[in-house]
């Protein structure tokens, strides 16, 4: 299998956000504009207070049982060993085979049929208190006027009793032919998906819970995880979704970096290069006006001029109509003013989880970087060798349709909210140390939370 990549070599900067500045006294907590430190308060406890909850959980999250034709997990593109990501721009879906970057597209009849149009986000802290809203377009929300209390794509066939945003969202992927479902008339998972058919008695949820039902062993695990369900028929892909959530909270929280511990006054725990990285990152980079607060997100939706590659998401601008086009939030919000705006991540262990943005257009921390501090000259530089996919002719031949366009391109460009930033040689250098300073060593350990088996016999994800 070939993959294509290089280095980047955009050059200039910036970062949009803008933060007034209190003094800094070298060596002791910059009080003034640095967040509150993370705390227990700022996580629910269920996560951690229902072991046999997180333990159902793990067990969901790698079995392949929750896909169409029981040939992909959730760890397939939110691995462990691939920091809660795949190493990937985008996913290879429901077909193809292996981990990370030495997945390939499958072959035969059963091989993809599109990458996945959108990054694999990373996982890390999703299950703090002020995480109200995921995926790149954040088309799955809280929203207490709701029945269900949240926004999402089902619409009001959402079914009650999900208790977060992370819930919601371990209902979609399953729906989603390129990610889990598989295609129509390949399975019966999958032509109900097709149909659009997910809450209904012969819906892709009624059908996974179907699935777990007749496994004596998830069973059991059920039983132990929630007091009300007292044999197989009280199971439902709600009680599923919810542990899967407990897991992604409890085993992917990561609040120890050298960061946190400098936000707790260990004022030794950074590096001088990374503190004064941090002020440039609160302060002249203005970072912070995007990526806010403790996890560095404001969570709100920005458009940065990122390049758009792969398949896209349906969307075309005036005078095409090959759906190449990602128009971001106005896909969620229907506001032409929204177009490409993506959510802003979390730079919590940043370092870690390339490729960087909606598409994974960067494949290096120091490359998407460089982008922010000045977005539209990165944009109109970028070069369309430069990626990390695993290559198939009629594939490639989609990846760069939109960035091999002027008028596409420029698009992108106009609606960009970013101001350049210059930086010299040193102060880009430091704001590349405080960003791994968000790291928690701690990380390093996730290959334990792979499970040796899963209850359905099935292999593990690669």
């Amino acid at each position: 299998m070939m993959y294509l990549f290089q280095p980047f070599a955009v050059l200039g900067f910036s970062l949009a956000c803008s933060v007034t500045l209190a003094s800094h006294d070298s060596g002791r907590h910059p009080a003034g504009y640095l967040p509150a430190p993370l705390t227990g308060a700022d996580f629910p406890v269920k996560a951690t207070a229902v072991p046999e909850q997180v333990e159902l959980g793990r067990n969901l999250f790698f079995d392949r049982i929750l896909s169409g034709n029981r040939n992909i997990a959730c760890a397939t593109c939110h691995h462990a060993l691939t920091a809660t990501g795949d190493g990937l721009p985008l996913p290879v879906g429901e077909g193809g085979h292996g981990l990370g970057v030495t997945r390939d597209t499958g072959t035969g009849p059963a091989a993809i049929r599109e990458r996945v149009p959108r990054n694999s986000p990373p996982l890390f802290n999703l299950g703090a208190r002020e995480f109200t809203g995921l995926f790149h377009d954040g088309r799955v929300m809280a929203d207490p006027a709701r029945p269900s209390g949240f926004q999402s794509p089902a619409g009001d066939d959402l079914p009650a009793g999900l208790e977060n945003v992370l819930a919601v969202q371990a209902l979609f992927p399953v729906t989603s032919a390129a990610e889990m479902a598989g295609q129509a008339g390949e399975n019966t998972l999958a032509t109900a998906a097709a149909a659009g058919d997910l809450a209904g008695p012969d819906g892709v949820w009624e059908q996974l819970a179907g699935r777990l039902r007749e496994i004596p062993e998830y069973v059991e695990l059920f039983i132990a995880a929630y007091p009300g369900i007292r044999d197989a028929a009280d199971i439902t892909y709600v009680h599923a979704a919810n542990a899967i959530a407990a897991f992604e909270a409890s085993a992917l929280r990561f609040d120890n970096s050298p960061f946190d511990r400098y936000l707790h006054g260990e004022t030794g725990a950074m590096s001088s290069a990374a503190k004064r990285g941090m002020r440039l990152f609160y302060g002249k980079g203005h970072c912070a006006t995007c990526h806010s607060g403790v996890l560095q997100t404001d969570h709100g939706f920005h458009a940065i001029a990122m390049p758009q590659i792969g398949p896209g998401k349906a969307n075309n601008l005036p005078g095409y109509s090959d759906g190449h086009d990602d128009f971001g939030r106005e896909n969620v919000t229907g506001d032409p003013r929204d177009r490409f705006r993506f959510r802003t991540p979390s730079l919590r262990n940043v370092a870690l989880t390339a490729p960087y943005g909606h598409a994974g257009a960067y494949g290096t921390l120091e490359a998407v970087v460089r982008h922010h501090l000045d977005p539209v000259d990165a944009l109109h530089r970028y070069a369309t060798s430069e990626k990390l996919l695993p290559m198939r002719e009629d594939l490639d031949r989609q990846d760069f349709v939109v960035m091999d366009d002027v008028f596409r391109r420029t698009a992108i460009a106009e609606a960009s909210e970013l101001v350049p930033v210059h930086l010299d040689r040193r102060e880009f250098s430091d704001l590349m140390d405080f960003l791994h300073a968000l790291t928690d060593p701690a990380v390093h350990g996730l290959p334990s939370a792979v499970p040796a088996r899963v209850p359905s016999g099935l292999q593990l994800t690669e």
